[in-house]
């Protein structure tokens, strides 16, 4: 049942992705920040956290969760820092992701052959 309601979220997420790739004017770029800006405001509301606890990595793999990370790291470093968390609490709560992100693309680069247009 795990994996259905993962595959169900992560998939909903997506949709509404690919809508908006489909039927709006929206660059692919904005539409990755307007996730993230989401996921930031739904885990800052604590909407997204009730998500993430009943989808689990269907909440948490796509960008939304990612933004909803950057706010659960904050708000720890806050209780933990008082205001200096603001600057620190997503940087080492998105470190993790933000690593594997460039490292899986500087693999890539060295094993792609890019071909000129």
């Amino acid at each position: 049942m795990i994996f259905l309601k993962a595959f169900l979220v992560g998939g909903a997420i997506c949709l509404i992705g690919q809508l908006l790739v489909d039927y709006t004017k929206l660059t692919p770029a904005r539409i990755l920040v307007t996730f993230v800006v989401l996921g930031v405001v739904l885990g800052g509301l604590g909407l997204y956290q009730p998500l993430v606890d009943w989808a689990g990595a269907g909440a948490t793999v796509p960008l939304t969760g990612f933004g909803n990370t950057l706010v659960q790291g904050t708000k720890a470093a806050i209780r933990e820092d008082g205001l200096l968390g603001v600057l620190t609490g997503p940087l080492s709560a998105g470190s993790a992701g933000i690593t594997a992100a460039i490292l899986c693309g500087l693999i890539v680069s060295f094993l792609a052959k890019p071909k000129s247009k």
